[in-house]
């Protein structure tokens, strides 16, 4: 379980805004997920729906909140897609995500570090599924707050 995954995107915004960009819903669903509900502390739901058809599969239901210090960092559970869920979703413990914000003058670098990926091929595949997704999301976040 040491495989990690870790992408940073500078964006030209103070570390409040970047912050609220993982922790409002209305700033989630227009970056990150179709619907959201999110509750910014310990023990609070981080739950994105991406299918509205059917919101248990490809998303976060019954997902955490694990730690939150405003604005400096977020950590959650996190479940992966359909293909994935009959080996991700009911492994114990989940995958996990801690979103860090480090301010830089008028900038702030976001930092995604995702773990808890085991050592299989099936692991490895969502892995880097996970990677590609990730780093989409953060191209449209960048997009979004930065207009390039």
């Amino acid at each position: 379980m040491n495989k990690i995954i870790h992408l940073s995107e500078c964006l030209w915004c103070d570390r409040e805004m970047a912050f609220a960009h993982f922790t409002s819903q209305e700033l989630v669903e227009a970056w990150l997920a179709h619907r959201c509900s999110i509750e910014p502390v310990v023990g609070g739901r981080y739950e994105l729906f991406w299918d509205e058809d059917n919101p248990v599969r490809n998303s976060t239901a019954g997902c955490c909140v694990t730690a939150v210090v405003k604005p400096q960092l977020i950590a959650f559970e996190w479940k992966s897609p359909s293909q994935f869920e009959r080996f991700a979703n009911a492994a114990d413990p989940l995958t996990h995500v801690v979103v860090a914000f480090v301010p830089s003058g008028n900038e702030t670098t976001v930092h995604i570090v995702h773990s808890g990926w085991r050592r299989s091929a099936d692991w490895e595949e969502a892995r880097i599924w996970q990677v590609r997704a990730w780093a989409g999301a953060l191209t449209r976040l960048r997009t979004k707050i930065n207009g390039c």
